[in-house]
């Protein structure tokens, strides 16, 4: 029987798969935010959605990381609910909920205030960061 939908268990080697796929700086780039998500998280859970997205959760989904042509783009499902006090969040600032972290070539990411970001979206979502 062929499999209808991805499991958790599969997401992380289609991460992989598609960091080595992209195989430039955004291929490098979303490493690296993935890297940073599971310092701040050792036990969020992948996932592979939408037909090429990874998505980060724990108690709830905390983010996507989107590629585009010339962006990365990080989107925090619950964004507008967290305090963002080193202004990371740069994109889809308008909505009631969501908020996005776009990354462009050559852009640096304040590593701590992204971590503490994450933790807190972990938080709001009922689970305690560790």
């Amino acid at each position: 029987m062929a499999k209808s939908a991805t499991t958790n268990e599969d997401a992380p080697g289609l991460i992989d798969a598609r960091i080595k796929e992209l195989g430039d700086w955004r291929g490098a780039m979303l490493a690296h935010v993935r890297a940073l998500i599971q310092q701040a998280l050792p036990d969020v859970v992948e996932d592979w959605k939408w037909r090429g997205v990874p998505v980060w959760s724990r108690g709830g989904m905390i983010c996507t990381g989107e590629t585009y042509k010339s962006v990365v783009k990080l989107t925090f499902a619950k964004g507008a609910s967290l305090d963002d006090p080193s202004g990371l969040f740069n994109s889809s600032l308008e909505g009631n909920t969501r908020r996005a972290i776009d990354l462009h070539e050559g852009d640096k990411l304040d590593e701590a205030a992204f971590r503490a970001l994450v933790a807190a979206a972990a938080v709001l979502n009922g689970s305690r960061a560790r």
